[in-house]
């Protein structure tokens, strides 16, 4: 465990404006707890407060929200020397004395005095990682206000005139058809509703072009940055920009994920058991990140159109009796492998 090779741990508990620390022996004897602000100066006093009061060189800090509220202190340990792992919220069972910021302290100190010394969860690194998290946010953003936009403009459309009901008859809205729209002047004699329906309409039409403009923006930065970080995992067949870009922000760093099975569970690409009497199977994994999930499905679908020997894999599993939701799992799997046997020789990342 974690608390043989160790002088301390310390917990914390993390919140907007505070945040509560409490180091312990690794015998899970309480030395100290304080209380410091969420601010730089308030991360400073942290740590030199732990140097204060650490009975050792070999402290480890178990942080509440490493991602949220308690970056700016774990980027603070980090810069110290001290090992900061993540660690959740407790569960209520383990809340048996009541809830409060000292006790929850206390709580992710004994936590992680019982982690396993050599599978510690260990928190996502910063710069080139954090870049591709925050476009793959935009993105989807992005998608989420594209595909709203061009609902509105369709609703709207198929309520008007012949006119706009022929402009609404097409599956996508392509740029010369939303040029059309955008361009659409004012008719002599058109009522109020027309007026409007056609202002709304060429309103709509700006923000599609724009948001699809700002798409095109935001995959040439996520290709840039990938092709920089892992050439070698954008090079394989079906792995594109947003995919790569999505297993590097999950995969991390070297050390998060100890193993190829441990990144295929992470994906949630792993076989579960699903075994019952003389029926012996396995079923999808619903668990993991399915941001990641979502990435591996996106890659096997296009090796499944155009891979000759996917397509040879896929006609005898079929031939076997597999369906070909089994089938896609089974890739997923063998995916998931791949990319983190390229992510993990490459050396241009962390």
């Amino acid at each position: 465990m974690l608390a043989d090779v160790i002088d301390a741990a310390v917990g914390a508990d993390t919140h907007r404006d505070t945040h509560t620390l409490e180091i312990t022996t690794a015998a899970g004897i309480t030395l100290a707890t304080t209380t410091v602000p969420n601010t730089d100066e308030g991360s400073d006093r942290a740590v030199a407060w732990i140097g204060e009061h650490a009975p050792g060189p070999q402290v480890a800090a178990a942080v509440e929200g490493s991602r949220s509220y308690g970056i700016g202190l774990a980027r603070a340990l980090s810069a110290a020397g001290v090992s900061v792992l993540e660690i959740e919220q407790p569960h209520s069972r383990e809340r048996r004395r009541g809830k409060s910021d000292p006790i929850d302290a206390h709580l992710a100190a004994l936590h992680a005095l019982r982690l396993d010394a050599d599978r510690l969860p260990t928190p996502r690194t910063d710069g080139d990682r954090e870049a591709l998290r925050i476009l793959l946010g935009a993105r989807q953003e992005l998608i989420m206000t594209r595909r709203r936009a061009i609902n509105q403009l369709r609703a709207l459309l198929l309520t008007g005139d012949e006119a706009d009901r022929q402009l609404a008859r097409t599956k996508q809205f392509s740029d010369a058809r939303l040029e059309t729209i955008i361009q659409r002047a004012v008719l002599d004699g058109q009522t109020r509703e027309q007026s409007i329906r056609r202002e709304e309409a060429r309103r709509l039409a700006l923000r599609i072009r724009e948001t699809g403009a700002d798409l095109a923006t935001n995959n040439t930065r996520l290709r840039t940055i990938v092709t920089e970080l892992a050439p070698d995992l954008i090079a394989k067949l079906g792995v594109g920009p947003i995919s790569a870009a999505q297993a590097i922000v999950t995969w991390s760093h070297h050390g998060r994920c100890r193993n190829e099975a441990a990144f295929a569970a992470l994906a949630g690409a792993s076989p579960l058991p699903a075994s019952s009497g003389r029926t012996t199977r396995h079923r999808l994994n619903r668990g993991g990140d399915r941001a990641l999930n979502c990435a591996l499905h996106s890659i096997v679908l296009t090796r499944w159109r155009s891979c000759p020997r996917t397509r040879a894999y896929v006609e005898r599993r079929r031939s076997e009796g597999r369906s070909d939701r089994e089938i896609r799992r089974i890739l997923k799997r063998y995916v998931a492998r791949e990319l983190y046997r390229t992510l993990n020789t490459t050396t241009t990342l962390p």
